[in-house]
C-alpha cells in the first residue's frame, strides 16, 4: 500500500486525497494549515503535565467520558486482552481543561476542527452519486451542532521491559469516529494495515498531518471509505526510553444521526466504548 502524501494548497487536493481515503483508508497533508510549533509547545506542556499528580485531579468521567484516563484503564482494544500501554486525557469545549493549558488547546481544537470539516467536504464532493444517495444527510450536515467531537492528548510512557507479553502501545483497531486528524508524533511507531495484511510504518516527519477515514464513515458508505487497521508498536533501543506524545483529533456527528439501517451516531459509540472496556 502506498500512503498518498498530498499537498494541501494543490489545485486537485481534494480529489488526490479523496482517492487516497478510498483506496486506504489514509491520507497524508503537507502545507497544511494547522501551525507546527502550536503542536510543539502542546507536546512539550502536556508531557510535563503527565508527569505531575495533577492529572488525578482530573479523572474521567464515565458519564461524559472527559478528563484523565490512567494506564490502569486504559483501552483494550477490540478483539484483544491486553491494555495498551498508554494514557491519555479527552477534552472537550464544553469539558474540564487544566486553566495553564487551556489556550493552546482550545486553539488547537478550533483549528483542527476546522480542518477537519473542511477535509469531510472534500469527501463529500468525491464520493460517487451512488455511494452518496445511501447517506443519511449530507456528511457536512452530521456534525453540524456535535458535542462529542473529542481532542485526545496521549501519552505513551518510556518501556521498563516488565510490560506484560504480547502488550503494545496501542493494539490494532479501527478509530470509531467520521474523520481521524493526526499531526506526527515526536516519535515514530505508527502502522497501517494493507490490504493484503502488511504493516506499513505511517510517515512521521514533523509538519505531516494524518488523516484516517473511522469506522462512522466507512458504516455510512457501505464500505467505500474503509476504516483500516492501524496500531503503534512498542520502540526498540533509544526509543524504547522516550514518551511518544500524540494528538488526535475524532470527528463525531451528533447522536441522532443515522449512519445506517443498522445505527444511529450514538448507538455506535455507545457499544464501542463498552467494547473499550471505558464505559458501563
Amino acid at each position: 500500500m502506498n500512503v498518498r502524501v498530498v499537498d494541501y494548497r494543490a489545485p486537485d487536493a481534494a480529489e488526490q486525497f479523496t482517492r487516497s481515503l478510498h483506496e486506504t483508508g489514509f491520507g497524508v497533508l503537507v502545507n497544511h494549515p494547522i501551525p507546527q510549533d502550536l503542536v510543539e509547545s502542546i507536546y512539550r506542556d502536556w508531557l510535563a503535565f503527565f508527569g505531575t499528580d495533577e492529572k488525578h485531579d482530573f479523572a474521567f468521567s464515565v458519564e461524559k467520558q472527559d478528563g484523565y484516563f490512567s494506564p490502569e484503564i486504559s483501552e483494550t482494544a477490540k478483539g484483544h486482552t491486553q491494555k495498551d500501554i498508554k494514557e491519555y486525557f479527552h477534552l472537550y469545549p464544553w469539558g474540564r481543561i487544566p486553566a495553564q493549558l487551556k489556550d493552546d488547546a482550545m486553539r488547537y481544537y478550533d483549528t483542527a476542527n476546522t480542518l477537519a470539516q473542511e477535509l469531510l467536504a472534500w469527501v463529500e464532493q468525491y464520493t460517487p452519486a451512488d455511494i452518496a444517495a445511501n447517506y443519511s444527510e449530507p456528511l457536512s450536515q452530521m456534525i453540524q451542532g456535535s458535542q462529542k467531537t473529542l481532542l485526545r492528548v496521549l501519552r505513551y510512557p518510556p518501556l521498563t521491559g516488565n510490560e506484560p507479553a504480547g502488550s503494545l502501545r496501542a493494539a490494532a483497531h479501527g478509530d470509531i469516529n467520521l474523520l481521524t486528524i493526526l499531526p506526527a508524533a515526536n516519535e515514530p511507531g505508527l502502522q497501517v494495515q494493507d490490504m493484503n495484511g502488511n504493516w506499513i510504518d505511517v510517515p512521521c516527519d514533523f509538519g505531516m498531518l494524518i488523516i484516517n477515514i473511522g469506522d462512522m464513515l466507512s458504516e455510512a458508505s457501505g464500505g467505500y471509505y474503509p476504516s483500516t487497521q492501524h496500531r503503534v508498536v512498542n520502540p526498540t533501543g533509544e526509543g524504547a526510553s522516550k514518551s511518544r506524545v500524540s494528538l488526535p483529533l475524532f470527528l463525531h456527528p451528533r447522536d441522532e444521526v443515522v449512519l445506517s439501517g443498522r445505527y444511529t451516531a450514538g448507538a455506535y459509540l455507545a457499544e464501542r466504548l463498552r467494547e473499550l472496556g471505558v464505559k458501563m
